[in-house]
């Protein structure tokens, strides 16, 4: 998965997708509506090498406002029969919570009886940022919220599942997200990689994006390629090897979002 999702906006203006050697390429959609290639290889090889070019136009504001339902100003607030049966999954934490920590660390953002939803949301956002530090983990998989927490650390994969759970648990349909990240101001973080942030269902709205590696909310300088459940359903290439373990000799990522 590795072509950008178009929205309003969000516009593909031109894409390649290389694959050496040659293969023969079949193009889906999953559940979810992510753009997935699937490549099959006809000869043995030593080596696979995947390139990616994509041109697009963002028009995602800096400063957004969102038009939120007016029962949904505030929380607690009720998703409609309808949605709550198109959320699903959504709306579910990914994760255990056995002793209840994260979803006591989740309310303990909820101050009164009614709170805004939007500053809600946006206080979680900055207090991951502000209890985790960012760093780069090239390990395989996603930590688990409680670890995250626990040790007070982990990469923007990490930082976006502990968002996904702890909103979940105040009963917000959120969603995974991976793609890229173009920002200007160079910040610290993941420019320059792929990147993963989240997305919350709000009535009216429709889905907002919080990252919380960058404290920030909304889509500017974020080209997203797919959404799922969780990030394992996100990853950008997956795939296996017929061979010994000790076959496989490494693997190098290079990712430049530029702009033109």
């Amino acid at each position: 998965m590795l072509m950008p999702r178009g929205s309003h906006d969000l516009t593909i203006l031109s894409s390649s997708l290389d694959v050496s050697p040659k293969a023969d390429m079949a193009w889906a959609q999953d559940v979810f509506g992510n753009l997935v290639a699937a490549a099959s290889f006809a000869v043995p090889t030593d080596m696979l090498a995947i390139s990616s070019e994509v041109l697009v136009e963002q028009r995602a504001l800096a400063w957004p406002i969102y038009r939120i339902a007016p029962d949904a100003h505030a929380y607690p607030f009720g998703y409609s029969e309808g949605e709550m049966a198109d959320l699903g999954a959504l709306l579910h934490p990914q994760h255990d919570d056995p002793e209840g920590v994260l979803a006591t660390w989740a309310r303990s953002f909820v101050v009164g009886s009614a709170v805004d939803t939007l500053s809600l949301l946006k206080d979680i956002n900055a207090g991951i940022a502000d209890a985790v530090a960012y760093r780069t983990r090239d390990e395989e998989g996603t930590q688990s919220p409680l670890e995250t927490l626990s040790i007070a650390s982990g990469s923007c994969r990490d930082m976006s599942a502990l968002f996904i759970d702890a909103v979940r648990h105040l009963g917000f349909g959120a969603r995974a997200v991976s793609g890229y990240l173009h920002d200007p101001d160079d910040s610290p973080g993941d420019a320059g990689s792929t990147h993963a942030w989240a997305e919350v269902y709000l009535p009216a709205a429709g889905w907002i994006a919080f990252d919380p590696t960058h404290r920030r909310v909304g889509s500017a300088n974020l080209i997203p390629v797919a959404v799922g459940r969780c990030n394992t359903q996100i990853m950008p290439v997956t795939g296996g090897y017929a061979g010994a373990a000790e076959d496989f000799s490494g693997m190098e990522v290079r990712v430049a979002v530029e702009e033109v």
